[in-house]
């Protein structure tokens, strides 16, 4: 895939680490790439980070017709640069796109983050606890109220230097069970990472801040008794020695993180449990 690149004649600074936040300051620089049924995925494209123009019938804001992903790039000791895993994101993206719009192909996508990141690395953060922090998401431009399937479509990339997601850093975080409102039900879209499942999620998420707690930790939406995932991340437990997460449904994100743990818990011989968990 060739990638055209037009640098920003603006350049920004990288801040201290402390200043960073979550998803606050960005990079000079965005990948754009576009689609239509006639012509697939075309024009792939590196450009200064900018603001973007749809029509305000644009099928993303009126049905939703949208999916993301984010996985980060690390920088190593030796002052390299090292992305976590970023197949896996791809390949989750390629599957949230099956539900709702045009696929970008896993190779594809996996070769713009390795383009963008590498314009961008010296935005890199190199302190314990900071990354690069990357967004990829793709959505439906369609300009029209009809409702209907994704015809064209815009698939983007940003990036963001972080610190912590988290204002207490990797102090443990409170969390409140939620017994009302529900985040995804199994033949739904619980296991596409798309803006809808979150955007449902504010009200929860809201009552639980008001009240002093960092995520919800959501039930089934069925009996209201299994527990599935938390608000920003998949539910390990460990009982007993033993290592219990809830089985994967169609109701829940499958987590690169939490793939990636119960490799480890294999290779550790720890035992692992993947099945439902009342609460």
């Amino acid at each position: 895939m060739y990638i055209s690149i037009t640098k920003t004649t603006h350049p920004g600074t990288l801040l201290p680490s402390d200043q960073l936040g979550f998803g606050i300051h960005y990079t000079d620089h965005m990948f754009i790439m576009d689609y239509s049924d006639e012509k697939g995925w075309y024009d792939p494209r590196i450009v200064p980070f900018q603001n973007i123009s749809l029509s305000p019938a644009a099928c993303v804001f009126h049905y939703g017709a949208e999916v993301f992903e984010g996985l980060k790039a690390y920088r190593r000791p030796d002052g390299e640069v090292q992305l976590f895993r970023p197949w896996d994101n791809m390949e989750r993206m390629k599957n949230s796109a099956i539900r709702l719009g045009p696929v970008v192909p896993p190779e594809d996508a996996l070769e713009a983050v390795k383009a963008l990141v590498k314009v961008d690395e010296r935005w890199v953060p190199s302190d314990p606890g900071t990354s690069l922090y990357i967004r990829p998401f793709l959505y439906g431009t369609d300009a029209k109220l009809g409702l209907h399937g994704v015809h064209t479509a815009q698939f983007i990339i940003i990036l963001s230097p972080v610190g912590s997601y988290f204002d207490n850093g990797m102090e443990p975080v409170k969390i409140i069970v939620e017994t009302e409102d529900v985040r995804a039900v199994r033949g739904g879209t619980g296991e596409a990472k798309c803006g809808g499942n979150y955007g449902a999620s504010n009200r929860a998420g809201e009552r639980a801040f008001a009240n002093g707690y960092s995520q919800v930790l959501w039930l089934d939406g069925v009996e209201h008794k299994y527990v599935e995932e938390g608000g920003g991340m998949n539910v390990v437990f460990k009982i007993n020695g033993r290592i219990i997460t809830p089985m994967l449904t169609g109701s829940i994100l499958p987590g690169v993180t939490r793939r990636s743990c119960l490799q480890l818990f294999e290779d550790w011989v720890v035992p692992v449990e993947e099945r439902l968990i009342s609460v």
